[in-house]
């Protein structure tokens, strides 16, 4: 079979499973609507008012929170593996949701009733600790090595520093703990836009980025000597991953794993090619964040359960095997 015959099955196969996700996430929930509820209430006919509610108010905000967050740490996991060399990077791992984590708490430490602030908090923590790691990168030149190691101590403190917090104050601790496994519960429309916005830019510029990541795997002398700035695509490619991971965590909490999953799974479907790595893992990552928050919703209902907890099931398995992997390998 050619690669452009496989790669159209490819994207077809992940087109279906994105729609069919969203459809049975717009369709089931704790409440279960019968076809004519459903059309009924998308069309907003008179006498459906009430699925009208669910659908727009409860159902329609949270898959378009599912895919925004599914692309968002996608792209982050892909960028960062490619930069770094190393397929065990995704922001859960260098640092980045820690620091958005540690953000939060210390916002609930000090002012415990500023709950709508909660969102800023978290974007601006993701955002520091990566400033934070590129500012130590770039002291030693940008090196990938660098990047992971700043992005493993930076985390381990910010671990110590929420650690530290949740002595102070075990109150803001049981505040803190539907943010730190994460999820999509209460998620409304305009708490997306500004996220939306900032994720949708993020990924034109990854896949403004495509050809010159696509020169990394060759190593960094040879890729600067065919006329990539190997340092500044770097650094960009870092802002660009943080930005999406924290526009993300900003209204689900700390969901883990995506940006570690899907990159592996997207690169072994197509083969290693940069491009359709980069185009197919949000539409991978969005169909996985859609059908993790349907289990959620529907296994245990009416009782939710955090989708990072279906996400941690799936990526725990999944890194140890990585890591079992390249042991084998070395």
């Amino acid at each position: 079979m050619s690669e452009k015959k496989r790669n159209l099955i490819v994207f077809s196969g992940a087109a279906a499973l994105l729609l069919a996700a969203a459809f049975f996430s717009l369709r089931l929930g704790s409440v279960s609507l019968s076809a004519a509820q459903f059309w009924g209430g998308m069309l907003g006919k008179e006498g459906y008012e009430t699925y009208t509610a669910i659908f727009y108010s409860s159902r329609l905000p949270r898959v378009l929170g599912a895919v925004l967050a599914g692309i968002a740490f996608s792209q982050a996991g892909t960028l960062l593996q490619r930069v770094t060399d190393n397929p065990l990077a995704s922001p859960s791992i260098l640092g980045i949701n820690a620091g958005a984590g540690f953000a939060v708490l210390l916002l609930l430490v000090c002012f415990p009733l500023a709950y709508r602030f909660l969102p800023l908090a978290a974007f601006a923590g993701a955002l520091i600790a990566t400033f934070l790691i590129l500012g130590v990168a770039r002291s030693a030149g940008m090196s990938r090595v660098v990047i992971v190691l700043a992005g493993v101590a930076l985390s381990a403190l910010f671990q110590a520093g929420i650690s530290f917090l949740s002595v102070v104050d075990p109150d803001a601790l049981a505040s803190y703990v539907d943010f730190s496994v994460g999820g999509l519960h209460g998620v409304k429309t305009d708490d997306l836009i500004f996220p939306a916005v900032l994720i949708l830019l993020c990924l034109t510029a990854g896949q403004l980025l495509c050809r010159k990541l696509a020169l990394f795997c060759l190593g960094d002398t040879l890729a600067g000597s065919l006329g990539v700035s190997v340092k500044r695509v770097r650094l960009i490619s870092l802002v660009v991953a943080a930005a999406s991971a924290a526009a993300a965590v900003s209204f689900t909490g700390l969901i883990g794993f995506v940006g570690l999953i899907v990159p592996h799974t997207a690169r072994t479907l197509v083969k290693g090619n940069m491009r359709g790595e980069m185009c197919l893992s949000p539409m991978l990552g969005a169909a996985l964040l859609l059908l993790a928050d349907l289990l959620a919703r529907t296994l245990f209902a009416p009782t939710e359960i955090p989708v990072g907890v279906f996400t941690a099931l799936l990526g725990v398995p999944f890194f140890l095997g990585l890591v079992l992997r390249r042991k084998r390998h070395v």
